[in-house]
This record gives structure tokens, sequence and C-alpha cells, in this order.
């Protein structure tokens, strides 16, 4: 029985297809050319369709494979390839040749294949990596405001822990209309500010001039922008997971894990997990584990090979907070393995940890049970915190306390 495979090299304006029975003892391709608009993607699932093409396979080209990708996925299974895994050999590159080698190398099981997930699932990606941007967008911001004080000679910065923080972004604000009275600026901070009323006046004595108060009120109403978008964005993302919050509520109850890195490893990953049979492939596919280059018996490095950067980043986060968790199991782990790896290492440690905790949770349907000494009155502060923030988020919390536990520990 005949089984015809696609291969289409795909660019940013032009689609090369081509068509091969892989059943045959010899092989013959047909070629096509196509555009990238929706018509021309219409025009290719119909051709497609008429050959009978059951398996369609292309690079991971950018951004752009993936109308392709959405406008085949329906008809056909398709797979797609790494592209660093089709190299050409060297010599003169020609795109019909680029897809037949991925038909080719993908039926002898030599591509490395990339996982997409299903729609539901594209969608909370989406939504939670613009959360990433927006947040790096404040950060940046952040430094600029700095950047912008300085010039003014106004070391506001150096004396507040948080800029944008509610004296901070007040005494900004008034500053940007054009109140110049170091002593008046000072009086808008709040009571429990640590720095003293002496020392916020001195950082407040500087020479603001016209076009630095004009830049100044730029940034803040930016700055305004961006978190109503971002808290819009939340809400966006608390919505979408509404039928799946028993897996975030279980999650974020991990030490380490909270409401919003709980959505962001869900989206990469997953409610179950269900793509990764054990916690060793979803660390090697998040990059996470201790990397192995060896020759001769001997490993030249360990270091963690390249995997999904955001769940990375996530993850390495993760890790800062739960061995700063008092009394945690974590941080008796991290203080163990300080001293032979250093700080970084040892952080990536907790961070391997976290990714395969997070996959049991998720994949075995287990409530998190921490086994260190922290403090009961810590404990119930946290639940209440997270219980909060979940209800804040449209989610329906009950705490109950565990006095016979049955799930898994850490």
């Amino acid at each position: 029985m005949a089984y015809k495979v696609a291969g289409i090299d795909v660019h940013k304006k032009v689609l090369r297809v081509v068509v091969c029975d892989t059943e045959a003892s010899t092989w013959e391709f047909q070629r096509k050319r196509f555009g990238t608009t929706t018509f021309d993607l219409q025009q290719l699932s119909a051709w497609l369709r008429e050959r009978g093409v059951q398996q369609a396979v292309m690079e991971s080209t950018a951004q752009y494979w993936k109308p392709v990708w959405y406008e085949l996925e329906p008809q056909m299974h398709l797979a797609l390839a790494q592209a660093f895994s089709n190299r050409a050999p060297r010599g003169r590159k020609h795109d019909f040749r680029d897809a037949e080698r991925l038909v080719r190398r993908l039926v002898a099981g030599e591509l490395i294949l990339s996982f997409v997930p299903e729609p539901e699932q594209r969608a909370w990606r989406t939504m939670t990596r613009m959360r990433v941007q927006l947040t790096r967008d404040v950060s940046r911001l952040r430094s600029q405001m700095e950047c912008l004080l300085e010039e003014m000679r106004i070391k506001l910065g150096a004396v507040l822990s948080d800029l944008l923080g509610v004296s901070g972004v007040r005494i900004l604000r008034a500053l940007a209309q054009g109140e110049r009275d170091p002593q008046k600026l000072a009086a808008l901070g709040e009571e429990s500010l640590h720095c003293s009323e002496k020392h916020l006046i001195q950082a407040l004595t500087g020479h603001p001039e016209p076009p630095h108060r004009q830049l100044l009120g730029l940034y803040l109403d930016r700055y305004q922008l961006l978190r109503e978008q971002m808290q819009r964005l939340d809400e966006m993302i608390a919505q979408a997971m509404k039928p799946h919050e028993e897996a975030v509520i279980r999650l974020a109850a991990a030490v380490g894990f909270g409401v919003d890195s709980a959505q962001q490893v869900i989206a990469e990953v997953g409610t179950d997990a269900g793509m990764f049979a054990t916690a060793a492939n979803l660390a090697g596919w998040a990059g996470t584990c201790p990397g192995q280059e060896e020759t001769a018996q001997e490993n030249h490095s360990s270091r963690s090979p390249k995997g999904n950067k955001y769940l990375r980043r996530t993850l390495n986060q993760c890790a800062h907070a739960a061995v700063k968790t008092k009394g945690s199991h974590f941080q008796v782990v991290f203080r163990r393995l300080l001293p032979r790896l250093g700080y970084n290492g040892a952080i990536w440690a907790v961070a391997h940890r976290l990714c395969r905790l997070a996959w049991k949770i998720l994949h075995d349907k287990v409530t998190y049970v921490e086994r260190g000494d922290s403090d009961p009155a810590t404990k119930k502060r946290r639940a209440q915190a997270l219980a909060r923030k979940l209800r804040n988020l449209g989610y329906q919390v009950n705490i109950t306390l565990i006095t016979q536990p049955t799930a898994a520990t850490a």
C-alpha cells in the first residue's frame, strides 16, 4: 500500500513542496511551488489531498512554518524538524533538494523533531510568553528611568528598594508634573520606607530640566500602560486555564512555585506532561539535566544542553525562591551542594529537581507535601497568600490541612 510523504521547504514568501511514495522501490518526487498567503495554503492543502499525502515534514524556519502547520494540521500527520538536523552537504543550495532531503531523513529516522502542542496549549504559550516580554519591558523601562534620574542628578534609586513601588511612582509623578522642592517630594513617600527622611531629601536634591520632566512623564505613562496590559493578560490567562484549575493549584502549592510560574510551566509542558514518558525526558527537553560530552570514557563537559528557554527561565526563578524558603527541603539540598558546586551550580541542581517534581505533580496528579522543618505559621501564611492570589484570578480555593499525607514528597 502506498504511503505518500510530503517535504516542505518553508520560506517567508514561497514554499517548495515535494511528494513521494516511500513504499515504492524507486522514489520519484513530484515538485511544485506555492506562495504563503492563506489562499495559497488552501491550494497547497487541496493539492496534497488530491495526491493522498498522509504525512508532511517541514523545517522550523523562524515563525514562517506556523501558518503552514495550522492549515495542514486537520488533514494529515505533521512533523517539524529542527533545521540543524537537515543540514545540506557543502556545495550549491537548492530548495527542492532540501525538501527531498527532509523526506529521506524522516524515513531514515535521522531528523530531530520538535514538540508542537495542541491548539489550546499553543494559545496558553502565546499569552504566557507575552507576559514574559511585558515583564522584560518593565525591567528595561526601569533602567531607562534610572539613567534619566542620573542625568537629573537625583539618586532616588539609591535609597528606595523599588523605584517603581508605590512611593517611587508617586514621587516620580510629582517630579514630572513640575515639583522641584525636595522636602515636598520626600513627604510623598510612605512611612514604611527603610530610608530616613533626611536621606530621602538629599537623594531628591538635583537639577531637573523641563526636557527631563517631559521625558519622565512619557516613561511613567508607558509604565502605566504596561501595568494595565499585564493585569489584563493575567485575567486572560486565568480564564483560559480555568478548566484546568486543579493542575494550576496543585503545582502552585509546591515550594518555589506560584500562580504565575505554575501557569508558565503548564503552558509549556501541558496539564499532564503527557508528551514526556518520564521525568528524565522532561528534564532533557527543558535542558536542566547535566550534559555529557564523552570521549574514551572521559566526560569533558557537563554543561546542560540547550532546551526550552521559557521553561528554563521559570525553573531558575523557582529555584531561587525555593532555596530562600526557610526550612524547606530544597533549602537543605542547596546548602549541601553549595560548597561543592558553587552558587550557580547549586541553583541549577535545584532547578533540575524542581523540573522533575513538576513532572511528578502534573503527570501522576499528586499533591506536594513539604517534609522539611518549615515553621507551621510560615506554611499557613504562604497558603493564605497563595489562596488570595488564586481567588483574585477567579479560581475556587479551599485551604484544608492534610493530617495524614499520602501524596508524594519532594
